[in-house]
């Protein structure tokens, strides 16, 4: 009996359940991309649903405006100011097609052929940014100015006749016309358009222009076949950065141009700061943004890429 009542023998401890580390990690993203994301809610998102519902407004400045859902606005502005939605459009497409054949020889030289100048001129390429866009802009008139050294020489090499006969000039005066504020917006936005091109070619190992050679491919079929299919994603990113600015510019048309060549981008400036008719000011906003993000999206899906540099 005194052995049946012996307490038993007590077990071995057991090692204490180990729990599955905390991924603490995981939440470090989140954290850092929350300053960036309150930054485009705070200063993107909501000005963009106050411009939505001024939109749609009515009333005056002096009365007050109400939402009243008064979508005719946007039928208003643009049965009446549609020349200027074309107008900005060819404007900004000219800008973008003679940044691209100024810069993409630029930028194929910086990538292949510069050697050591290559820093020296990606500097000259930024210089522009040292100053304000202002005087950029003013300059133009300066260098565009009536019996000056470049409307002389345009003259002399019957440039201006041609572009008479197209409508971009008036006789033998390049100032206030479609061609000066092509001008400004090509100078001003020509380096949009270099920087994508030059990260994308040098993107691109030469040994493959080595081999079109070995296999007796000539310059041009080399580029046509390889160097330009390789460098579209910066053709797409650099007519995008182009465009996109272009197209909503007023400053270029404003101090280059004249009456006969205001853009949407100067209408809206009227409209907001001159007219103070904000309804119409921001259906104006809105419908040139949904026109460039239509055109957007048909571009990048007929580019045939999707990675952007």
């Amino acid at each position: 009996m005194a052995t049946l009542t012996e307490a038993p023998p007590p077990l071995a401890p057991t090692a204490p359940e180990k729990k599955p580390p905390r991924q603490r990690g995981r939440l470090v993203p989140y954290w850092l991309l929350l300053p960036g994301m309150l930054w485009l809610i705070v200063f993107f998102a909501l000005p963009m649903v106050y411009q939505a519902s001024t939109s749609v407004q009515t009333g005056s400045l002096e009365q007050g405006y109400k939402v009243t859902w008064h979508f005719a606005t946007y039928w208003d502005a643009l049965s009446e100011y549609w020349p200027q939605y074309l107008r900005s459009i060819l404007y900004a497409g000219s800008a973008t097609i003679l940044c691209l054949i100024l810069g993409y020889p630029l930028a194929y030289l910086i990538a292949f052929r510069a050697g050591r100048w290559r820093n020296l001129i990606m500097i000259l390429v930024i210089a522009p940014f040292f100053t304000s866009f202002l005087i950029r802009t003013l300059a133009w008139k300066t260098i565009l100015a009536d019996g000056g050294p470049v409307v002389g020489a345009l003259n002399s090499l019957h440039v201006l006749d041609v572009t008479s006969w197209l409508g971009w000039t008036t006789g033998d005066r390049v100032l206030a016309t479609p061609l000066a504020v092509v001008c400004g917006l090509t100078y001003n936005f020509l380096p949009f358009m270099i920087l994508p091109l030059y990260t994308s070619l040098e993107r691109i190992d030469t040994r493959l222009h080595e081999a079109a050679g070995d296999l007796y491919a000539k310059p041009v079929t080399t580029f046509r076949k390889v160097t330009f299919p390789l460098s579209m994603p910066g053709v797409v990113s650099g007519t995008l950065l182009t465009f996109i600015p272009a197209a909503g510019d007023y400053v270029n048309a404003d101090l280059l141009g004249s009456t006969d060549t205001r853009m949407v981008g100067n209408v809206i400036q009227s409209q907001f700061l001159r007219i103070l008719d904000y309804p119409t000011a921001a259906a104006l906003s809105f419908i040139l943004m949904a026109a460039i993000l239509v055109m957007v999206t048909v571009y990048i899906r007929k580019s045939g890429t999707e990675d952007l540099v």
